[in-house]
């Protein structure tokens, strides 16, 4: 691993964290989180879901914060879409990127949205057509990439199909998913190695959860295999409905400080990413997940 290697955060807080909240939060207050977040460095952040809000009902108002967002230079603003009706939605509040989201496992495509897999990725077709006549870039997000809760571990190989699938169709970067969080350095080793086969490894981006601490030690396992994008949430925001007292997506603080550890180059601020967790907090009146914002703050507290 050369220090001289860049590492891409994508910050999944302002809609896979946030959406996992049972607390509302308001358009505005997003738009506060993500505009500290893109201030701390972050270039790539995801700023909600064109979705149902019966279904997702932190995400609704999305249209609301897409408007109010400003355009910076070289941050782009994302958003999830489930299909066609998602994308126009999106495009109509003038969205550069979406992302489109598949599962591994058969029994939780059924259950998250109601179809195969296979019949998710025909969904996806007209989507990704319209995308990219609107110069639209779409990014694919497999979940349940080590474990389903329904029927338990994943084949790697499985997991490739769908990666395969996705990328064939046009999206330009693949995040694989540990959406329960049980993954182990062991299993994301595998997994990659036979995701890798299929897709580009430079095109493949690591999403851990940390429901059992494994997060940080399944990212350094995937740096070695050479993925260089990952997917972290400030504060750690967010879990899984399936996976109850999952402390989240990885936090965004406890990547940063590794990464720092490990001399590669990031272009985020801790100090800044720990200031954003904190007012998001205090919104939800929630402690930080983030084992290094803790830190932080104790060792402040004790030299004041």
């Amino acid at each position: 691993m050369a220090s001289s290697d860049a590492v891409r955060l994508v910050e999944v807080g302002g809609r896979d964290g946030l959406q996992n909240e049972r607390q509302m939060v308001p358009a505005s207050v997003r738009v506060q989180l993500l505009e500290q977040l893109a201030g701390a460095g972050l270039r790539t952040l995801e700023a909600g879901a064109f979705v149902s809000p019966r279904w997702v009902p932190q995400m609704s108002g999305s249209d609301e914060v897409f408007r109010a967002l400003p355009t910076l230079p070289d941050v782009t603003w994302t958003a999830l879409v489930p299909n066609l009706k998602g994308l126009e939605a999106a495009l109509a509040v003038g969205c550069r990127e979406v992302a489109v989201f598949a599962a591994a496992s058969e029994a939780f495509s059924q259950r998250n949205i109601n179809c195969s897999i296979a019949e998710s990725l025909v969904r996806f077709q007209d989507v990704m057509v319209a995308a990219r006549a609107a110069g639209v870039r779409v990014r694919g997000y497999v979940s349940c990439a080590m474990g389903c809760p329904f029927t338990g571990p994943v084949a790697p190989q499985a997991v490739a199909r769908v990666s395969a699938s996705l990328y064939d169709l046009g999206c330009y970067e693949i995040s694989l998913g540990d959406t329960l969080g049980t993954g182990t350095p062991a299993a994301t080793k595998a997994l990659l190695h036979a995701c890798s086969a299929v897709v580009p490894v430079t095109a493949l981006a690591g999403h851990f959860h940390d429901t059992y601490g494994m997060a940080i030690a399944n990212i350094c396992m995937a740096l070695e295999a050479g993925v260089r994008v990952f997917d972290s949430s400030v504060a750690g925001l967010g879990g899984c409905p399936y996976s109850p007292g999952a402390t989240g997506n990885v936090a965004t603080e406890d990547v940063v400080y590794l990464l720092d550890g490990l001399g590669l180059a990031h272009g985020v601020d801790l100090e800044a990413v720990i200031a954003a967790g904190t007012f998001i907090n205090q919104q939800l009146g929630r402690e930080t997940a983030s084992r290094v914002a803790r830190a932080v703050v104790a060792k402040r507290l004790r030299e004041t």
